[in-house]
């Protein structure tokens, strides 16, 4: 295990220990470097721990206050990451432990066993492997940590139901809270300098932005665009996909066989994703399992229509023919004609872009997002922590 301190000392407001399985470049993860740098100061002290490790993208981590640990989990069941954590975790002392998705649940009840007074637990969506969230071991390793976690935090509706009704969680368990956005940063607007996709002015360019990896399902995009560049052989077309992963070579292997090395483009991964979406026409996104995608709330933030596939909580966010088009997953020929329509019509684009942006502002912000997330530490501080932290409760203060 190791540790690094983020710019400076720890202050004495409540701990939050948030556990991530790796902190890398991510919809998830850019949601809590966000969070954490954005809730107002004083509030709350955070420290993250990476159940295996984390990468450079940690330096987004900008307040003075933050340590960061790794705890290098090796695959499999490795019972001796329990006992770190646990060690870690008598010797932090936080208030809050919130854990994220599947990988790290099980850890709420290392937490209880450290005297971790409060536990969430956040769903932000599942992986390819079990889309609709029906594996049966896995739901019932969810039953089984029920009592060692207080609040469940589905970011979506479709999660939110999904946990009642096929998880089987009480309701009085669940608190929904939506994404949030910043809508300061994410715009519409003049782009930065040019990108290489924009080297003519007239094509439309459509991307998307997401770590290369199977629940993003690129190849159904990719053969989209195919079948797109059929549908209009006179459009001058660029695809751009904003990210890396470990699918990178099979994707870039399709671009070449497809012969679309010159309309493709493999931008890598970027930390400037702002001005980067505001060089694109349209935003696509074809993921076969989703909460509710952080890339989609910039996108439409940037004043960008949209068109994606319909899973999770994206049909709550995307209004099918206001601010975007919904097409069923694994299905290229549906993307594609959704996307041809923007194509043949700019306006169109605009208009659903425009009203992208003003949904975003009106359900999505950043700020709304703070201020729940505060309220559930402040509610769950208040009613569950122990002696040693009466002295600077209640957590509101």
């Amino acid at each position: 295990m190791d540790a690094k301190m983020v710019n400076g000392a720890l202050p004495q407001p409540p701990l939050v220990a948030h556990l991530i399985y790796r902190l890398d470049i991510g919809g998830l993860e850019t949601l809590l470097v966000d969070t954490i740098n954005r809730m107002p100061a004083g509030r709350y002290r955070h420290a993250v721990i990476c159940l295996t490790d984390y990468t450079d993208f940690a330096q987004r981590i900008t307040r003075p206050d933050v340590e960061l640990f790794a705890l290098h989990k090796p695959a499999g069941l490795a019972l001796g990451t329990h006992a770190d954590l646990f060690r870690l975790l008598r010797r932090l002392r936080p208030d809050i432990l919130h854990t994220y998705n599947l990988g790290t649940i099980e850890y709420a009840a290392t937490a209880w066993a450290a005297g971790v007074p409060v536990r969430v637990h956040a769903e932000h969506g599942r992986d390819a492997r079990d889309p609709q969230g029906v594996n049966p071991k896995h739901n019932l390793l969810r039953r089984l940590v029920l009592p060692f976690i207080d609040r469940y935090v589905p970011v979506s509706h479709e999660l939110r139901g999904w946990l009642e009704r096929v998880v089987r969680i009480p309701a009085r368990k669940i608190q929904l809270i939506d994404n949030g956005v910043d809508t300061e940063r994410f715009r519409p607007g003049v782009a930065g300098p040019l990108e290489a996709w924009q080297s003519d002015p007239d094509a439309f360019v459509i991307g998307t932005v997401g770590r290369l990896q199977d629940v993003k399902d690129h190849a159904t995009l990719v053969e989209a665009f195919v079948q797109l560049r059929a549908l209009l052989p006179q459009a001058k077309l660029r695809l751009v996909l904003v990210g890396d992963g470990p699918l990178r070579g099979q994707l870039e292997a399709q671009v070449r066989e497809r012969a679309l090395e010159d309309s493709v483009c493999f931008a890598g991964a970027r930390s400037d994703v702002a001005p980067v979406m505001r060089s694109f026409s349209l935003f696509a996104l074809s993921s076969i399992a989703e909460g509710t995608p952080v890339t989609l709330l910039e996108a439409m933030a940037s004043g960008l229509p949209v068109v994606a596939t319909a899973v999770g909580g994206i049909p709550d966010l995307v209004e099918q023919g206001v601010s975007g088009t919904l097409a069923p997953a694994r299905d290229p020929q549906a993307l594609a004609a959704a996307i041809a329509s923007y194509v043949m019509d700019r306006a169109l684009a605009q208009r659903h872009g425009a009203a992208g942006r003003a949904r975003i502002e009106q359900q999505y912000s950043m700020q709304a997002m703070l201020a729940a997330y505060v309220a559930l530490y402040d509610e769950l501080c208040q009613t569950k922590t122990t002696p040693r932290n009466k002295a600077i409760t209640p957590c509101a203060e």
